[in-house]
């Protein structure tokens, strides 16, 4: 605060007075406030549609044991087969999976989103199976380790597939994502175990399938246009193919 010297008309000394300024109120902050540590919240997801296939990431958190192992595998297919009893069965199915180390991907089908439905007022099928997915694999992850905590990192990345082209180099990833990894396989046709490959029908070279399925998955057939038949237009894919740029991988 100023200060100012002044006059005292009745004694002729001289005093100080305080300069009160006016009070300046700052503006209001709008819009969401900023998270912790500088993180800053995401952006709303595009309103899905259903004609065109996702392809979901979905990362696990450090510190736990290797996903690709024939325990989790299972586990993976007891969760897709019990979403075929959910409430969202009719809207929502997951067609291609591929198992890495620590994380999945999968290539689903949903319908229109957000669907109006008796139970909510807005109901989004992509994401009510998303979410039933996750949560389910790691109570049951869980409790096969014991422990308890979260698995999954706090956010999935989705990829809505909206071209043949797209949905042709989507597959070719997730089926050979495993390739991209450096794991080597020994013979032509030869595919990833950790996967919905044996059940893919869209291989341009024969499989070398030499193995039953320890816990049998019925092949969830794809109902769109473009995770069907639309891809092809582009060619089939090889069991050799490596994710990224056009090469084919190492087989001894």
């Amino acid at each position: 605060m100023g200060r100012v010297r002044g006059s005292d008309m009745s004694g002729g000394g001289r005093t100080s007075r305080q300069l009160e300024l006016p009070r300046v109120e700052r503006p209001r902050r709008r819009g969401p406030k900023l998270r912790a540590f500088g993180r800053v919240p995401h952006r709303a997801r595009p309103v899905h549609k259903g004609r065109h296939p996702v392809h979901v990431t979905l990362r696990a958190r450090h510190g736990l044991p290797s996903f690709r192992q024939q325990l989790v595998h299972a586990l993976v297919l007891q969760v897709l087969r019990d979403q075929r009893e959910r409430a969202y069965k009719d809207n929502f199915r997951i067609v291609h999976f591929s198992i890495q180390t620590n994380h999945l991907h999968v290539i689903l089908e949903a319908d229109d989103g957000p669907t109006k439905t008796p139970a909510t007022r807005s109901r989004n099928a992509l994401r009510s199976g998303v979410s039933g997915f996750l949560i389910s694999f790691a109570r049951r992850l869980n409790k096969l380790l014991g422990r308890k905590g979260k698995v999954w990192d706090d956010r999935y990345h989705r990829h809505d597939l909206e071209s043949p082209h797209e949905v042709k180099t989507s597959l070719r990833y997730v089926m050979n994502n495993f390739r991209k990894h450096g794991h080597v396989t020994f013979g032509a046709g030869a595919f990833d175990y950790y996967s919905s490959a044996q059940h893919f029908d869209g291989w341009s070279d024969a499989l070398f399938d030499w193995f039953e399925e320890p816990e049998p998955w019925t092949q969830v057939r794809p109902r769109t246009w473009l995770l069907g038949t639309g891809w092809k237009r582009h060619g089939l894919i090889h069991t050799e193919d490596v994710p990224g740029p056009r090469r084919r991988a190492v087989v001894r």
